[in-house]
């Protein structure tokens, strides 16, 4: 009796697979959300001392890397949903209920461990940034020059064709698998692994952003989800990059004037 109720789970597996997504990113936000109270409960204090940065260790640098993969988790899994929902409604045809649940896991863990790899490069520049005095307990960077040029950086990067054609791809899920289906658990890690390539080449300038409006800012967290889902699923999404490019210029331009 349990097997046939699982089986029949199985065959409305899109449904399956979009349901388990969005608990995945709903946990991820609700990681994030604790976090960042936490965090706030620290910078207040006691007699509203504000908090000082962690030593380096091991634990602390691991814990950094956590909190940075949920995070990108949390902000661009749901980028990623309508590729996922074709991958597994192409294997309906092809394979069996378990088998196609089963590879949509591995794609995920393939677009996960790009994103995993981004995460460690961006710990590593957090720790820089504390090394050198940049960065704020709450994570944002405390230098003017270096917020401006970031913010320059990132606009003038929405405009760029490396930036228009890793988009053309998260926006055309089609496209993707014509050009890079692969048979198999394995090519189905490739795939997810390959995708996400191309949403890191994508975002990974705005990504940056969050050291200029704090890593543990949830309003900006989501601000920047948000940009990232419009851009990706948007009919407009093209030209809302371009005009958020241009935007951001000005606001990096406006934020280098203010240097005295």
């Amino acid at each position: 009796m349990a097997m046939s109720v699982f089986e029949r789970a199985l065959r409305h597996d899109r449904a399956l697979v979009a349901t388990m997504l969005l608990m995945v990113v709903a946990l991820s936000w609700a990681y994030l959300l604790a976090g960042a109270g936490a965090m706030l409960g620290m910078e207040e204090g006691e007699g509203g001392m504000a908090m000082t940065l962690t030593s380096w260790t091991p634990a602390h640098a691991l814990l950094m890397l956590l909190m940075w993969v949920v995070m990108m988790v949390a902000m661009m899994l749901p980028g990623a949903a309508p590729m996922l929902l074709l991958f597994t409604a192409i294997g309906r045809a092809r394979h069996s209920p378990g088998w196609r649940m089963v590879a949509s896991g591995m794609f995920v863990l393939g677009y996960i461990a790009i994103w995993s790899a981004f995460s460690l490069a961006a710990v590593a520049l957090q720790f820089a940034m504390e090394k050198a005095a940049l960065l704020s307990p709450m994570m944002q960077t405390t230098s003017t020059a270096l917020a401006g040029a970031v913010l320059i950086a990132a606009g003038v990067y929405q405009w760029t064709p490396l930036k228009h054609a890793c988009l053309r791809y998260c926006r055309s899920p089609l496209e993707f698998v014509l050009t890079h289906w692969r048979e198999g658990l394995r090519g189905a890690f490739a795939m997810g692994f390959r995708h996400g390539i191309y949403c890191l080449g994508c975002c990974w300038a705005l990504m940056l952003l969050l050291f200029v409006g704090g890593v543990m800012n949830l309003a900006w967290i989501a601000g920047l989800a948000l940009l990232v889902l419009i851009e990706k699923l948007a009919p407009a999404g093209y030209w809302i990059g371009r005009v958020t490019g241009a935007g951001l210029v000005i606001w990096g331009i406006a934020v280098l004037l203010t240097i005295r």
